[in-house]
C-alpha cells in the first residue's frame, strides 16, 4: 500500500495560535506526525492549515521545509494579499487555498467567486471548502462554474451527501477524511462517491484529528481497503490526491 495524505495538520506552538470557538488545539510538530506515520508508505501529502492559525503563513513555509518536496500545502490568505505573495508562497510549495466554511479563521464564502478564480488563473491552485454540504445549495450555482474545486470530510453530514454526488458529477474532488467526526454513513458515502467519479475521493489521515469526536486509526484505511479493489483503493489513497496536488 502506498499514500499521499492528503489531509493533515501541523500545529507549531512556536508560531501564532488562535483560540477558535473556545478551542486550543495541541501542539503537534512535524516530528509527532512522522512518528504517528512511520509504519505506513507515505509518500507525500498536503498540509493543511486550520481554523486557528488564520492567515499565518510562516508555520506553513516552515513545516514545507521540514516534510521536503513531496508535500504541499493548503493556506489560508485574505483576498487582499498581494499577487506577489501568492506567487511566492507557490514556489514556496502552497498547492492550494482554503475557505473553512465550518470553523472560520479564512476568508469568507462572500469572495470565493473572485478569489478561487484569482489564485487559479495565477498559479493554478484550487480551492477547498470545509462546509457541511447540506448548504451546498446556496452555493451550488457558483462552485460549479469554478475550475478546480474539493469539499473536505467527506462534506459532513448524510443530509448533504445528494448535494455533494450532484457537484461530484461535475468534476468536484471529495477528500475521504475525518471519519470520526462526519455525522453520515461512511461506507455508503465512499461507495456512492466513488461510483459518481472514481477519480473523486482523496484520502487523508486528518490528524492530528483536531476536535474530533473519534481520532483518525489505521482502521480507516483498512475499512477502503475492505471496500474497494486494490486498483480502486490505490486511486483512493494515492493516486487521485498525488494527481490533483501536483498536476
Amino acid at each position: 500500500m502506498r499514500m499521499f495524505d492528503a489531509h493533515f495538520h501541523i500545529i507549531d506552538f512556536h508560531f501564532p495560535i488562535t483560540e477558535n470557538q473556545g478551542y486550543m488545539p495541541p501542539n503537534y510538530g512535524v516530528e509527532d506526525y512522522q512518528k504517528d506515520t512511520a509504519d505506513w508508505n507515505v509518500l507525500g501529502g498536503a498540509i493543511v492549515s486550520g481554523s486557528f492559525q488564520g492567515f499565518d503563513q510562516d508555520y506553513l513555509v516552515n513545516a514545507l521545509k521540514q516534510m521536503g518536496p513531496a508535500f504541499c500545502g493548503v493556506t489560508q490568505l485574505p483576498y487582499t494579499v498581494s499577487d506577489e505573495e501568492i506567487v511566492n508562497l507557490n514556489e514556496k510549495g502552497v498547492k492550494a487555498l482554503r475557505f473553512n466554511i465550518k470553523r472560520g479563521g479564512s476568508e469568507d464564502l462572500s469572495k470565493l467567486d473572485y478569489f478561487a478564480r484569482r489564485v487559479y488563473d495565477l498559479v493554478g491552485w484550487h480551492s477547498e471548502l470545509y462546509i457541511d454540504a447540506k448548504e451546498i445549495p446556496q452555493i451550488a450555482t457558483t462552485i460549479e462554474k469554478l475550475p478546480a474545486i474539493s469539499i473536505d470530510h467527506l462534506g459532513l453530514s448524510e443530509e448533504g451527501l445528494p448535494h455533494l454526488l450532484k457537484l461530484i458529477d461535475k468534476g468536484i474532488r471529495v477528500k475521504a477524511t475525518g471519519f470520526g467526526r462526519v455525522e453520515l454513513n461512511v461506507e455508503n458515502a465512499l461507495t456512492s462517491i466513488y461510483r459518481t467519479n472514481p477519480d473523486a475521493l482523496m484520502f487523508g489521515t486528518d490528524l492530528p484529528s483536531t476536535r474530533a469526536k473519534r481520532p483518525f486509526a489505521y482502521e480507516d484505511i483498512k475499512l477502503i481497503q475492505h471496500l474497494f479493489d486494490e486498483q480502486a483503493a490505490d486511486k483512493i489513497l494515492y493516486t487521485n490526491a498525488l494527481k490533483w496536488y501536483f498536476k
